[in-house]
């Protein structure tokens, strides 16, 4: 008997970033250095106070599960987090703790999103995004965005490429692969021309609290009628916790529990106890000091990059991404990469990971590493392009 995957499958695109790191991996084994720049994943160790709550919890208690919807400590720790970072008051009630950003996702579209219908998205972007799209049977949109929107969708082009398929529009300010944030106004006009075409608006906050000099709002702080999803993996360095959460406009909520009642169950109880650390002082200043730290590998890799002969459109403002120009090198960014990894051992990301417009010029570098650790990177890139 002969299984065929289901017809759904056919649209999920894999991630090519992870043939590149499988490579490397090998590599590794093999004794060669490898220095990674390709994986967003923060470098440091999860702060001392969110390991200490974690270890507490599990040495003196069960770990059962808790309530779908989370620990009703968390939910409102992250209330109390919204009004004093964003000055927004937050109905604990609309807020759902999930396995990771990811999780949010699946819960915010498999609740608004119904099959055929569009969301609209930037090119480039985040590529799970289209895919948890695809899962629930719908369409993703792509627009084409550079330098002249800080790589952001904005009203106008949400304007423009509506269409009566469309469903919601989605913004990740910082975003990945740019590390851009959308302004102040840009956002609230987003927001309102989103709904006043009836749709759904989806904020992706992930890199909230990775900003650089600037000031990024929350969606909340415009409209009380948006999805936010957001994550204790960046900024709270807790990527291997798998733990996020999602904040749902009232009128979801009893949908959104139902969800995660069935695909989740719970996020892991001992990952919700550790997190509960994730907002004391002391914690926020450690995290406060590693974003300054970012800041500084953000500058010195940016200025070597265009030393180098790269162009780089936009500064990036958040997250801890540089999305470069590489066409002064090649035409294919792909195989610049796979090479750049076998000759050099230096691992990066590929534009095709982000999308079509002009992909294969792009290549994402993550400053995920240390000053030291990127400062021999650039000299073997530089070795490499000047061969």
């Amino acid at each position: 008997m002969k299984h065929h995957v289901a017809e759904r499958m056919r649209g999920i695109s894999s991630f090519y970033v992870m043939e590149l790191l499988q490579r490397a991996k090998q590599l590794e084994q093999q004794g060669r250095d490898i220095i990674h720049m390709e994986i967003g994943e923060p470098d440091f160790e999860t702060p001392p106070a969110i390991l200490a709550a974690g270890n507490t919890f599990m040495q003196g208690r069960e770990v059962k599960y808790t309530a779908a919807a989370g620990l009703p400590e968390l939910r409102q720790s992250i209330s109390d987090y919204y009004q004093a970072q964003y000055g927004v008051k937050l109905d604990p009630k609309r807020v759902f703790i999930t396995p990771g950003a990811s999780g949010a996702f699946l819960l915010a579209f498999g609740i608004s999103l119904n099959p055929g219908e569009q969301i609209l998205m930037a090119d480039p972007c985040y590529p799970c995004n289209d895919n948890f799209v695809q899962l629930f049977d719908g369409k993703t949109r792509f627009v084409n965005v550079g330098a002249e929107t800080a790589y952001q969708l904005n009203a106008e082009l949400i304007r423009q490429h509506w269409q009566p398929a469309s469903r919601g529009v989605l913004i990740a300010s910082p975003s990945n692969p740019t590390g851009t944030i959308i302004g102040n106004d840009a956002l609230r006009d987003a927001i309102q021309q989103t709904h006043a075409l009836g749709g759904c608006f989806y904020s992706d906050e992930i890199y909230h609290g990775l900003v650089y000099g600037e000031t990024v709002n929350s969606a909340l702080e415009f409209s009380d009628e948006v999805f936010v999803i957001n994550s204790f993996s960046k900024f709270f360095s807790m990527t291997g916790w798998r733990i996020g959460w999602l904040i749902v406009p009232e009128d979801f909520i009893d949908a959104v529990e139902k969800l995660a009642q069935n695909i989740f169950i719970s996020t892991p109880t001992h990952s919700q106890y550790a997190a509960l650390a994730s907002f004391s002082p002391d914690n926020m200043a450690e995290l406060y000091r590693r974003r300054d730290e970012f800041e500084k590998r953000r500058d010195f890799l940016y200025e070597n990059l265009l030393r180098l002969g790269f162009k780089i459109a936009c500064k990036p403002q958040g997250a801890f991404y540089i999305y470069a120009d590489c066409s002064a090198f090649t035409d294919d960014s792909f195989e610049f990469a796979k090479q750049l990894l076998e000759q050099e051992g230096v691992a990066v990301t590929p534009g095709k990971d982000f999308g079509q417009y002009l992909a294969n010029q792009h290549i994402r570098f993550a400053y995920t590493a240390s000053i030291d650790r990127m400062a021999a990177a650039l000299q073997r890139l530089e070795r490499f392009i000047c061969q």
